[in-house]
């Protein structure tokens, strides 16, 4: 299938037009021993010693295309990062697309490339795939889904039952961009000046899980952002979350564009950043270190976890005046179809 093709329902029949999609569109991208043999499964190496770690997604980003990346560029990174954030060290994907009868052929193309970029600079290897087409208008455009497997190293533990009080709060760069982006694009707003922080984090992650700091907690902030995070966090390790307003990082874009379309950055979603609970005395280590990475050089300290109050939002905002405000969790669908 050509750039300048359009898909047709036989794509997904399974016959020759399926063939052809696979050996002229996926196959030239991913190309590895794993798929080379077309067959129903992907019989694969023994795993490194360590515990296994499985997640899965599934991606229907509204534009497809957006400035930083795209559909499948997206689709890789969201899995890796899931993968990483829990300490795993990612190593193999699946991927399958559900695309609408009449796509445009160059659509694809660039979906593909986005997922097959993503895979090279992650280093995961995509072993798996489908593909199934849907009548004209009983879809838009592409939709895609990822699982991937990994393994969470010996001896490293990472989650929420290990958060603390007083531990400190450090985002590994400006949030929000992302869900901006897609925002922008949908109002006719984007251009140069905004890019989605899209990006495989598992080489930051593991940049910093060998500097020595004590690192409880990890999460990618994506679906809800920075508040809905702190929320998932504090409720699961039964501690409060306060950010403080004058160490939020965002980017004069993202909170202009805020500002234009009504939304507060800290429900915006990322691709890109990891939010991570580190014990106190580390903290200046693990910045020191994040700053030592292009993914993470404006991480900086947001807040800390302080005992629960009852009667009191889990979430609070300390304000740049020295005022205090509740950071309540999203009680609708603000940002549809952000990832």
């Amino acid at each position: 299938m050509k750039r300048s093709d359009t898909l047709l329902l036989a794509h997904g029949s399974g016959g020759r037009l399926t063939h052809e999609l696979v050996r002229q569109v996926f196959l030239p991208a991913f190309d590895n021993p794993y798929l080379r043999t077309l067959s129903d499964s992907a019989v694969l190496s023994e795993l490194p010693q360590g515990r296994p770690a499985l997640t899965t997604d599934a991606f229907v980003v509204d534009p497809p295309i957006f400035p930083g990346g795209d559909l499948g560029y997206l689709s890789v990174c969201g899995t890796v990062n899931d993968l990483a954030v829990a300490g795993a060290r990612p190593l193999w994907l699946t991927w399958a697309l559900v695309l609408e009868e009449g796509l445009d052929g160059d659509l694809l193309h660039t979906v593909v490339e986005g997922a097959a970029r993503a895979c090279r600079e992650a280093g995961v290897t995509l072993v798996a795939g489908d593909t199934k087409v849907v009548p004209r208008g009983k879809g838009d455009r592409a939709f895609a889904i990822t699982s991937g497997l990994g393994v969470v190293p010996v001896g490293r533990d990472l989650g929420d039952h290990r958060v603390q009080t007083g531990d400190d709060i450090v985002v590994s760069g400006p949030f929000g961009d992302h869900g901006a982006t897609i925002m922008a694009c949908r109002h006719g707003l984007s251009g140069s000046f905004l890019v989605s922080d899209c990006a495989p984090l598992n080489d930051l992650v593991e940049t910093v899980m060998t500097c020595g700091a004590e690192i409880h907690a990890m999460h990618d902030p994506t679906r809800g952002g920075v508040a809905t995070t702190c929320h998932e966090v504090a409720a699961r390790a039964g501690v409060r979350c306060v950010l403080e307003e004058v160490s939020l990082p965002v980017r004069s874009e993202t909170l202009t564009t805020c500002e234009l379309l009504g939304l507060d950055p800290l429900y915006l979603a990322c691709e890109g950043r990891v939010l991570m609970w580190v014990a106190p005395d580390d903290t200046e280590r693990l910045l020191k270190t994040l700053h030592s990475h292009p993914l993470g050089r404006d991480a900086a300290r947001i807040g800390r976890t302080e005992p629960p109050k009852g009667g009191q939002a889990s979430v609070l905002l300390r304000t740049a005046i020295g005022g205090e405000r509740p950071v309540d969790l999203l009680s609708g669908s603000e940002l549809p179809r952000i990832c």
